[in-house]
């Protein structure tokens, strides 16, 4: 498969942008980028879903609570919407049926020669096993390797996270190994898999027409 390379100057190939939709039996899933007010409800979400998503989340200072509290969010969403101007990353907020669940971050993209980024996502633990997840990273990934012009991404998840690697075999990334100590998750440095897809990995048509032709998704 050959693959066009954009050119850069400057600009972020592919951003801004709004992805989907893709109907899975929660509803009607999209990307779009992540908003200022958005704060509430992420507020919401991630304090009430605290005991699902410490697991897996880098350790930070200061708290749960605090650390996502709605006043956290206008210096996170400063931050990530001067990433994305600035082509290192693309911050998606995950919506369902128009309302917001959760994030795919499209994070240290790097340029020629490379053309690499990570993906990571965490989702309302309320749709959790709905096809939510799996159809917005699938609809980031299609963009990734199309409008984006990347390469290879990648994603490092914990060997006890059932759930994230469900959603990465479903969307056939691989295995590559495992990092020792990698990241420090809940208070303690964890082994991480990681597993990357390329571009000539892609399937004829991308992920999320996979996910249709398989029943796990429809189109409008």
């Amino acid at each position: 498969m050959t693959h066009a390379q954009p050119e850069y100057v400057g600009r972020h190939p592919g951003w801004p942008a709004r992805l989907g939709p893709l109907h899975v039996p929660a509803g009607r899933v999209e990307l779009r980028p992540v908003k200022l007010s958005d704060g509430a409800t992420w507020s919401a979400i991630r304090i009430r879903d605290e005991e699902h998503l410490v697991r897996w989340e880098p350790s930070t200072p200061g708290g749960w609570a605090r650390r996502n509290a709605p006043a956290e969010w206008p210096g996170r969403w400063w931050l990530l919407r001067g990433a994305a101007r600035r082509g290192a990353a693309l911050p998606f907020a995950i919506v369902l049926d128009g309302t917001l669940v959760g994030q795919v971050m499209i994070g240290n993209v790097v340029r020629e020669p490379l053309l690499s980024a990570y993906v990571g996502y965490w989702c309302d633990a309320r749709v959790n096993g709905k096809g939510v997840t799996t159809a917005a990273v699938a609809l980031a990934v299609d963009h990734c390797f199309r409008a984006v012009g990347l390469h290879r991404l990648e994603a490092t998840v914990r060997p006890e996270n059932g759930p994230s690697l469900r959603v990465l075999a479903k969307l056939g990334f691989r295995e590559e190994g495992l990092f020792q100590r990698y990241l420090d998750v809940d208070g303690a440095w964890r082994d991480h898999l990681c597993f990357a897809l390329t571009a000539e990995e892609l399937p004829a048509g991308g992920l999320a027409a996979r996910l249709v032709a398989e029943g796990r998704a429809t189109r409008p």
